[in-house]
């Protein structure tokens, strides 16, 4: 189920140009005297792969300079140097590395309604690195990972070795929670001290919060919190950052600057990159390769470099992804070539979806019933890999359906393909959430209303000032 990992990861501080913006006399990668600061260095240029590399776009790169020097000044130790990078996700992410190497998603700036936001999230990555945070969690990180090995070649009884394992892993755990809600105050007080709205971290943290629900399509509390997560829950990061503000003053001071950081991200590429294909609601959709297939009803979908990936509130994964088929004189060779654990040979069948040659099969390990089908296209095998635990008639339904939407698209369809951007627009007179999310793309009707009301923190059923700038979601 290593396939399927991906899914569940949730990477950095999810708060979680040409080059990156770097601020500070020093050079990059210096941080204290004595302190080691090669993490950041040596992982700058992973950490730019794995997020789709630099997102080049000179409004957003104001929207993010414009506020550094302010909180440089602010911070609590004025002296170091930074560099910013935009990365070239629509994830909702920021985080820090040793060194001053910050890191912020272009979905994290077009969820935010102004500076102030993104003001706070930047103090937030800020205070991580001034408080060497990184550093003491990779030597917590050591020491819990030796604690472990200690107690595997010490304590017999496997019970007890458990319990042992799972309590120093909850120590580490609070350890880096305490570390996330101790960068939230400090950031709520470098905010304020550089003139800012200090309630825009709880702000933006809600809006996380509700953003994180709408991708997953399941509304607010129905999920547990996950104690082993690195991360407080939000409500619980969410009064944290309120507290911090109220001791500063009452809402409505310092600066939130809507109108002039909305006209700078207004055209920001939103959503998936062209180059990585497009999800259109539970449509998948690959200019550049032509082929396009929707997930039943019930399914979310995640794009990435790597692969589409999909599941249900059933509990059913879905991967999709393309491989070589060169050195296969056949379909069904491939699909016996040993990629597939616990395969079923007698289910292995060629056939074709929408006219292309196609091969189908199931598998069963270690209580998970696969089902799988392999679509050519010249010498790429488009993959469908379904898993679930309990199987059944829904889950075959779902798989042969998604398999058989499975289709090339039309050259007026490839041409009429285009990315999702931020269009910034102002109310007129009258105008509510209801009738303005009309003008959304991007996303099934059912839900333009909650996006919408997401992107610009506006509550359905309530009139929008006359002049209020606001995002919509456009081709």
């Amino acid at each position: 189920m290593a396939v399927f990992a991906a899914a569940l990861t949730i990477s950095a501080c999810q708060f979680s140009g040409s080059s990156p913006i770097e601020i500070g006399t020093p050079a990059p990668g210096t941080l204290r005297p004595g302190i080691s600061n090669d993490l950041g260095a040596r992982e700058h240029p992973r950490v730019v792969a794995t997020y789709g590399g630099v997102y080049e776009d000179r409004g957003a790169e104001r929207a993010v300079a414009q506020v550094v020097g302010r909180l440089v000044e602010a911070s609590d130790d004025p002296s170091q140097s930074y560099r910013i990078t935009i990365l070239n996700s629509p994830a909702v992410n920021a985080f820090a590395l040793p060194g001053g190497y910050l890191y912020v998603t272009r979905g994290l700036l077009a969820l935010a309604t102004d500076t102030s936001e993104v003001a706070a999230v930047l103090a937030h990555e800020m205070a991580h690195v001034t408080a060497s945070h990184a550093i003491k969690r990779q030597q917590r990180a050591e020491a819990t990972e030796l604690a472990g090995r200690v107690l595997g070649n010490v304590v017999r009884d496997p019970d007890q070795q458990r319990a042992a394992i799972v309590s120093s892993q909850l120590s580490f755990a609070r350890f880096s929670q305490i570390q996330e809600l101790e960068a939230d105050a400090v950031g709520v007080r470098t905010l304020a001290k550089a003139r800012y709205d200090p309630f825009a971290a709880a702000r933006f943290l809600t809006a996380m919060g509700q953003f994180a629900a709408f991708q997953s399509a399941q509304g607010a509390g129905k999920g547990a919190p996950d104690f082993l997560s690195s991360h407080p829950t939000t409500p619980e990061r969410v009064q944290t950052a309120v507290r911090a503000a109220r001791q500063i003053g009452a809402p409505g001071l310092g600066e939130r600057d809507r109108d002039a950081y909305l006209t700078k991200i207004d055209g920001m590429l939103y959503g998936d990159d062209p180059l990585e294909g497009y999800i259109r609601g539970r449509s998948f959709l690959h200019k550049a390769l032509g082929i396009s297939f929707t997930a039943p009803p019930g399914y979310v979908l995640e794009n990435s470099p790597e692969a589409v990936l999909a599941s249900n509130p059933n509990g059913t994964a879905l991967r999709f992804d393309g491989a070589d088929l060169t050195d296969f004189p056949s379909l069904t060779a491939y699909m016996t070539s040993g990629w597939i654990n616990g395969l079923i040979r007698d289910s292995v069948r060629e056939e074709t979806v929408n006219g292309l040659a196609a091969v189908t099969a199931s598998a069963v390990t270690e209580g998970w019933s696969f089902r799988i089908a392999v679509v050519r296209i010249g010498r790429t095998g488009y993959r469908f890999i379904f898993a679930s635990r309990s199987g059944g008639e829904e889950f075959t339904r779902d798989y042969e359906a998604t398999v058989k939407s499975f289709r090339q698209l039309t050259p007026t369809e490839i041409a009429r393909l285009r990315p999702l951007r931020i269009k910034v627009i102002r109310a007129d007179a009258g105008d509510t959430p209801e009738r303005l999310a009309v003008g959304m793309s991007g996303v099934e009707p059912a839900r333009r209303l909650e996006l919408f009301s997401i992107l610009n923190q506006t509550p359905p059923g309530q009139i929008i000032p006359a002049g209020t700038p606001l995002k919509l979601v456009v081709d």
